[in-house]
């Protein structure tokens, strides 16, 4: 199916978001490092970004306007997941070129549908 390049320097999380992509059937790639974010963006070329905001730089709302700078994925959906819920930080992340926007803790089957809308 599609592919989906999580990034989120917390183990925990990507496993678990690995793990509920590989059960929609996509093929997740997981990086705990957004250093290394935009070059391995560059080799799977994927369909889908999943990002969270409180990484070491770059931060997510950096790595989110760099990758909406690079032509390859400028229209690629990118969901920010983050636990930070106020409205500056959602604000800031659709500036930067986010699609949407999930806080932490997240219900599992409305984060799905999230996914699932947009891959279509």
């Amino acid at each position: 199916m599609s592919k989906i390049l999580i990034v989120d320097d917390d183990t925990g999380a990507t496993s678990l978001l690995e793990k509920l992509m590989k059960m929609e059937g996509h093929t997740p790639t997981a990086v705990n490092e957004s250093k290394l974010a935009v070059g391995v963006a560059n080799l799977i070329q994927p369909d889908l970004f999943i990002l969270d905001l409180m990484m070491p730089e770059p931060t997510g709302f950096q790595l989110c306007r760099m990758l909406r700078k690079d032509r390859k994925f400028e229209e690629t959906p990118i969901i920010i997941l983050s636990a930070l819920d106020d409205n500056d930080s959602k604000i800031v992340a659709f500036g930067a070129g986010a699609s949407d926007y999930v806080t932490k803790p997240f219900r599992v089957e409305e984060f799905l549908q999230k996914v699932r809308a947009w891959l279509k």
